[in-house]
Protein backbone atom coordinates (compact mmCIF):
# COMPACT_ATOMS: atom_id res chain seq x y z
CA UNK A 1 0.00 0.00 0.00
CA UNK A 2 0.99 3.54 -0.89
CA UNK A 3 -0.41 6.80 0.29
CA UNK A 4 -1.84 10.24 -1.09
CA UNK A 5 -1.74 10.71 -4.98
CA UNK A 6 -0.22 7.56 -6.14
CA UNK A 7 -2.12 5.49 -3.82
CA UNK A 8 -5.43 7.07 -5.28
CA UNK A 9 -4.20 6.61 -9.07
CA UNK A 10 -3.58 3.25 -8.39
CA UNK A 11 -6.99 2.55 -6.98
CA UNK A 12 -8.74 4.19 -10.11
CA UNK A 13 -6.81 2.62 -12.57
CA UNK A 14 -7.84 -0.88 -10.48
CA UNK A 15 -10.97 -0.14 -11.59
CA UNK A 16 -10.78 -0.39 -15.15
CA UNK A 17 -12.12 -3.02 -16.70
CA UNK A 18 -9.37 -5.96 -17.34
CA UNK A 19 -6.71 -3.79 -15.08
CA UNK A 20 -5.51 -5.90 -12.10
CA UNK A 21 -3.41 -4.70 -8.57
CA UNK A 22 -0.58 -5.31 -10.56
CA UNK A 23 -1.47 -3.90 -13.91
CA UNK A 24 -2.45 -1.01 -11.91
CA UNK A 25 0.22 -0.20 -10.29
CA UNK A 26 2.70 -0.72 -13.44
CA UNK A 27 0.84 2.10 -15.25
CA UNK A 28 0.68 3.91 -12.11
CA UNK A 29 4.50 3.94 -11.63
CA UNK A 30 4.95 4.54 -15.65
CA UNK A 31 2.62 7.67 -15.30
CA UNK A 32 4.87 9.19 -12.54
CA UNK A 33 8.16 9.08 -14.09
CA UNK A 34 6.36 9.52 -17.71
CA UNK A 35 7.44 13.16 -19.10
CA UNK A 36 4.93 15.90 -18.26
CA UNK A 37 3.87 16.66 -21.93
CA UNK A 38 2.74 12.89 -22.27
CA UNK A 39 0.65 12.15 -19.30
CA UNK A 40 -0.95 16.07 -19.55
CA UNK A 41 -2.18 14.81 -23.36
CA UNK A 42 -3.46 11.47 -21.61
CA UNK A 43 -5.61 13.68 -19.11
CA UNK A 44 -6.76 15.86 -22.08
CA UNK A 45 -7.98 13.12 -24.05
CA UNK A 46 -9.62 11.60 -20.89
CA UNK A 47 -11.88 15.02 -20.71
CA UNK A 48 -12.14 14.85 -24.29
CA UNK A 49 -13.85 11.90 -24.25
CA UNK A 50 -16.20 12.64 -21.37
CA UNK A 51 -16.76 16.30 -23.12
CA UNK A 52 -17.42 15.87 -26.38
CA UNK A 53 -18.33 12.08 -27.36
CA UNK A 54 -22.13 10.86 -26.24
CA UNK A 55 -23.98 7.92 -27.86
CA UNK A 56 -25.95 8.42 -31.56
CA UNK A 57 -29.35 9.46 -31.49
CA UNK A 58 -29.82 6.67 -34.46
CA UNK A 59 -28.19 3.22 -33.15
CA UNK A 60 -26.22 4.79 -30.62
CA UNK A 61 -22.68 4.05 -31.39
CA UNK A 62 -20.55 6.60 -30.18
CA UNK A 63 -20.31 9.87 -31.65
CA UNK A 64 -18.92 13.50 -31.81
CA UNK A 65 -22.09 14.91 -32.81
CA UNK A 66 -26.02 14.07 -32.56
CA UNK A 67 -25.53 10.95 -35.70
CA UNK A 68 -22.36 8.87 -35.54
CA UNK A 69 -20.01 8.54 -38.98
CA UNK A 70 -22.29 5.86 -40.05
CA UNK A 71 -25.46 6.88 -39.51
CA UNK A 72 -24.42 10.18 -41.25
CA UNK A 73 -23.26 8.12 -44.58
CA UNK A 74 -26.20 8.73 -47.22
CA UNK A 75 -24.52 5.59 -49.21
CA UNK A 76 -25.90 3.02 -46.60
CA UNK A 77 -28.50 0.88 -47.56
CA UNK A 78 -31.58 1.36 -44.70
CA UNK A 79 -32.90 -2.07 -45.67
CA UNK A 80 -30.04 -4.03 -43.51
CA UNK A 81 -29.72 -3.67 -39.85
CA UNK A 82 -26.84 -5.42 -38.24
CA UNK A 83 -27.47 -5.35 -34.10
CA UNK A 84 -24.13 -5.50 -31.86
CA UNK A 85 -23.73 -5.49 -28.84
CA UNK A 86 -21.09 -2.67 -28.20
CA UNK A 87 -19.79 0.36 -29.97
CA UNK A 88 -16.50 -1.69 -30.52
CA UNK A 89 -18.39 -4.22 -32.29
CA UNK A 90 -19.42 -1.85 -35.05
CA UNK A 91 -15.42 -1.04 -35.01
CA UNK A 92 -15.22 -4.96 -35.44
CA UNK A 93 -17.54 -5.61 -38.28
CA UNK A 94 -16.20 -1.66 -39.79
CA UNK A 95 -12.63 -2.98 -40.48
CA UNK A 96 -13.93 -5.40 -42.61
CA UNK A 97 -15.03 -3.60 -45.08
CA UNK A 98 -17.88 -6.43 -46.36
CA UNK A 99 -21.13 -4.51 -44.51
CA UNK A 100 -22.56 -1.41 -46.22
CA UNK A 101 -26.07 -1.52 -44.03
CA UNK A 102 -26.65 -0.15 -40.73
CA UNK A 103 -26.06 -0.92 -37.05
CA UNK A 104 -27.86 -0.80 -33.90
CA UNK A 105 -25.38 -1.08 -30.40
CA UNK A 106 -27.87 -3.06 -27.66
CA UNK A 107 -25.71 -1.70 -25.23
CA UNK A 108 -24.95 -4.98 -23.92
CA UNK A 109 -26.32 -8.53 -23.53
CA UNK A 110 -29.34 -10.36 -22.11
CA UNK A 111 -27.47 -11.72 -18.02
CA UNK A 112 -29.93 -12.15 -15.73
CA UNK A 113 -27.30 -13.38 -12.99
CA UNK A 114 -25.95 -9.67 -13.71
CA UNK A 115 -29.77 -8.18 -13.36
CA UNK A 116 -29.70 -7.21 -17.41
CA UNK A 117 -32.90 -8.10 -19.00
CA UNK A 118 -34.49 -6.99 -22.13
CA UNK A 119 -35.59 -3.53 -20.15
CA UNK A 120 -32.13 -2.43 -19.98
CA UNK A 121 -31.45 -2.40 -23.73
CA UNK A 122 -32.05 -0.27 -26.56
CA UNK A 123 -34.72 -3.03 -27.99
CA UNK A 124 -37.28 -0.76 -27.44
CA UNK A 125 -35.70 1.60 -30.01
CA UNK A 126 -34.65 -1.19 -32.25
CA UNK A 127 -38.64 -1.89 -32.57
CA UNK A 128 -39.28 1.65 -32.87
CA UNK A 129 -36.74 1.80 -35.84
CA UNK A 130 -38.29 -1.99 -37.77
CA UNK A 131 -41.75 0.13 -37.20
CA UNK A 132 -40.80 2.46 -40.48
CA UNK A 133 -40.41 -0.91 -42.15
CA UNK A 134 -37.51 -0.19 -44.58
CA UNK A 135 -35.34 -2.80 -42.57
CA UNK A 136 -35.98 -6.33 -45.06
CA UNK A 137 -32.94 -7.71 -43.25
CA UNK A 138 -32.08 -7.85 -39.90
CA UNK A 139 -28.78 -9.33 -38.81
CA UNK A 140 -28.31 -10.81 -35.33
CA UNK A 141 -23.97 -10.50 -34.65
CA UNK A 142 -24.15 -10.67 -30.62
CA UNK A 143 -21.20 -12.62 -29.05
CA UNK A 144 -21.36 -16.27 -29.17
CA UNK A 145 -21.67 -16.98 -25.51
CA UNK A 146 -24.16 -17.59 -23.52
CA UNK A 147 -25.63 -13.89 -23.18
CA UNK A 148 -25.10 -13.13 -26.64
CA UNK A 149 -27.14 -16.52 -27.41
CA UNK A 150 -30.00 -15.54 -25.37
CA UNK A 151 -29.84 -11.65 -26.45
CA UNK A 152 -30.15 -13.29 -30.46
CA UNK A 153 -32.77 -15.82 -29.09
CA UNK A 154 -34.72 -13.38 -27.54
CA UNK A 155 -34.39 -10.78 -30.72
CA UNK A 156 -35.63 -13.24 -33.09
CA UNK A 157 -38.87 -14.68 -31.63
CA UNK A 158 -39.58 -10.71 -31.10
CA UNK A 159 -38.78 -10.07 -34.82
CA UNK A 160 -39.80 -13.07 -36.95
CA UNK A 161 -43.84 -12.42 -36.34
CA UNK A 162 -43.30 -8.23 -38.02
CA UNK A 163 -42.18 -10.34 -41.36
CA UNK A 164 -38.32 -9.12 -41.45
CA UNK A 165 -35.67 -11.90 -42.21
CA UNK A 166 -33.47 -12.60 -39.54
CA UNK A 167 -29.91 -13.87 -39.93
CA UNK A 168 -27.62 -14.61 -37.69
CA UNK A 169 -23.41 -14.36 -37.91
CA UNK A 170 -21.95 -17.73 -38.99
CA UNK A 171 -19.65 -19.13 -36.56
CA UNK A 172 -17.45 -21.81 -36.83
CA UNK A 173 -13.48 -22.52 -37.49
CA UNK A 174 -10.85 -20.00 -37.38
CA UNK A 175 -8.74 -19.53 -40.14
CA UNK A 176 -5.51 -21.12 -39.34
CA UNK A 177 -6.83 -23.10 -36.91
CA UNK A 178 -6.66 -27.09 -36.18
CA UNK A 179 -9.11 -29.21 -35.97
CA UNK A 180 -8.32 -31.03 -33.62
CA UNK A 181 -8.54 -27.86 -30.87
CA UNK A 182 -11.24 -26.84 -32.14
CA UNK A 183 -14.36 -27.38 -29.09
CA UNK A 184 -17.38 -29.70 -29.57
CA UNK A 185 -19.58 -26.15 -29.73
CA UNK A 186 -17.28 -24.92 -32.19
CA UNK A 187 -17.20 -27.12 -34.73
CA UNK A 188 -20.85 -28.30 -34.36
CA UNK A 189 -21.52 -24.70 -35.65
CA UNK A 190 -18.89 -25.14 -38.17
CA UNK A 191 -20.97 -27.51 -39.84
CA UNK A 192 -24.17 -26.22 -39.43
CA UNK A 193 -23.09 -23.28 -41.37
CA UNK A 194 -21.24 -24.87 -44.21
CA UNK A 195 -21.73 -23.91 -47.49
CA UNK A 196 -21.02 -24.78 -50.91
CA UNK A 197 -18.08 -24.14 -52.33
Amino acid sequence: MYEGAIQDLIDELGRLPGVGPKSAQRIAFHVLSADPADVNRLATALRKVKDLVRFCTTCFNVAESEQCRVCRDTRRSNEVLCVVEEPKDVVAIERTGEFRGRYHVLGGAINPLEGIGPDNLKIRELLIRLGTGEVRELILATDPNTEGEATATYLALLIKPMGIAVTRLASGLPVGGDLEYADEITLGRAFEGRRAV
